[in-house]
């Protein structure tokens, strides 16, 4: 065996597996926002209908999270990497063949909840592989990863979709999540010294005398620590603003109310999330450098608010400051990859894993719930208009309904004060 660690060469390598299924997976989390239209007048769905297809996705990917913590703190993320991706392939395949709403649901029952390992075991190969100080910036790439495959289920989607129609593009992304499984199995190694180098295990691990008390008690102790369920209610306001938006409403608001083509209005919901992918990274990097998670996290918290209150509430403003608007917004919701670190650092190292899986259920808790409660409200807001078949609503059934999501951003804010910083040192 090696006395050094691994080449970052070779850690990038075998960390990027993960990030490409987190990447796909990514990209059917927000397919459905440009291609409501036809999953509308295909299936003959109503808003609220359309809402839960869409969060159907997250349903089974936040009941996922917190044993995927759990379960790759005991497995290892390279076989539930590829037992996750082969069951992904599965389902985007029947979702591209449905036959009606309920298969549609299965299919993207499917889809999130065998994508839900996919950032729990990224941060695990990543605690894994990357040395303590990279950790940060290294989360925050694989959100910059997860957004690469959100923006080509955007204009890029939208335009293969306008060739060749829905159902063969998703079907092509199935068989590209099953070469996905093929090369995790293949390359991916769940530490260092399978491949002879010394290991940075960042996470601690879990022994087979440990299995059964960590599964029955290992949930219920990270909550013994304050910061941990502010940390996870927190980025649910922040990314269900992001993702309720980009990935389901803003495209139909963008069109029907600032009349532009919607490849034009996929392109800016692509924006806000390169501008999300952006963020992530850089806030989790002066975050390491600054020695300190909360600040920062607060800072761009605000911001989030302040930037969707003046999209929402203010509808007549030109679409250039929308765009700018947009931008700002994704940008500053990066910074909720600080909570990530954050959390790890505030319980023992033993529970990292658990905690990683419980935040991301958080985090995905946002969407889950706003996306079918927008939809919700929309459809009690809505007047009667339909074109080509897809209900139509107007400024104020929007306003309503994205009125959720500044209340969720404005709890995370206030909830932000009341965590203890950890300084970037783990809690042991």
């Amino acid at each position: 065996m090696h006395t050094n660690t691994p080449p970052l060469r070779l850690a990038w390598s075998v960390w990027g597996l993960g990030a490409l299924f987190y990447l796909i997976g990514f990209y059917q989390r927000v397919a459905p926002a440009v291609i409501t239209a036809e999953l509308m007048r295909e299936l003959q769905i109503s808003a609220a209908a359309l809402g839960h297809l869409s969060a159907f996705y997250y349903y089974a990917y936040v009941a996922m999270q917190i044993r995927t913590g759990i379960v790759s703190d005991i497995w290892g993320p390279r076989r539930l990497l590829t037992i996750s991706a082969f069951v992904a392939g599965i389902g985007a395949l029947m979702f591209s063949m449905a036959p009606n709403l309920i298969w549609a649901n299965l299919g993207r029952l499917l889809v999130g909840g065998s994508v839900g390992v996919a950032w729990v075991g990224t941060l695990k190969l990543a605690g894994n592989w990357f040395p303590p100080h990279l950790y940060a910036m290294v989360s925050g790439m694989a959100l910059l990863f997860g957004i690469i495959g959100a923006v080509f289920a955007g204009v890029p989607l939208r335009l293969a979709v306008d060739l060749w129609g829905w159902r063969p593009v998703m079907m092509a992304s199935a068989f590209i999540t099953f070469a996905i499984c093929a090369s995790i199995w293949i390359i991916v190694r769940d530490d260092p010294q399978e491949k002879g180098y010394k290991g940075y295990n960042l996470f601690g691990a879990a022994t087979k005398s440990e299995t059964r008390f960590r599964i029955f008690s290992g949930i219920w102790e990270v909550f013994k620590y304050p910061n941990t369920a502010l940390l996870a209610i927190i980025p649910g306001g922040i990314v269900g603003c992001v993702l309720t938006f980009s990935g389901l409403w803003g495209v139909p608001f963008l069109t029907t109310h600032y009349d532009i083509p919607a490849t034009e209005a996929a392109a800016l919901a692509s924006a806000l999330l390169i501008a999300w992918a952006i963020g992530g990274p850089i806030f989790g990097a002066f975050s390491d450098r600054m020695r300190q998670r909360k600040p920062l996290y607060l800072i761009g918290c605000a911001l989030t608010l302040i930037g969707w209150g003046f999209i929402i509430y203010y509808p007549d403003l030109p679409i250039v400051w929308v765009t700018v608007l947009l931008l700002i917004s994704g940008f500053a919701s990066g910074s909720m990859i600080i909570g990530f670190a954050f959390a790890k650092e505030s319980v023992p190292l033993r529970l990292a894993g658990t905690v990683s899986g419980i935040t991301n259920m958080g985090v995905m808790m946002g969407p889950t719930l706003l996306q079918p409660a927008v939809g919700w409200v929309l459809d009690r807001r809505w007047q009667g208009e339909m074109l080509a078949g897809v209900r139509i609503y107007d400024p104020d059934a929007y306003r309503a309904g994205f009125s959720l999501m500044i209340a969720w951003t404005a709890l995370s804010l206030l909830l932000l004060f009341f965590t203890k910083e950890t300084h970037c040192r783990q809690m042991q």
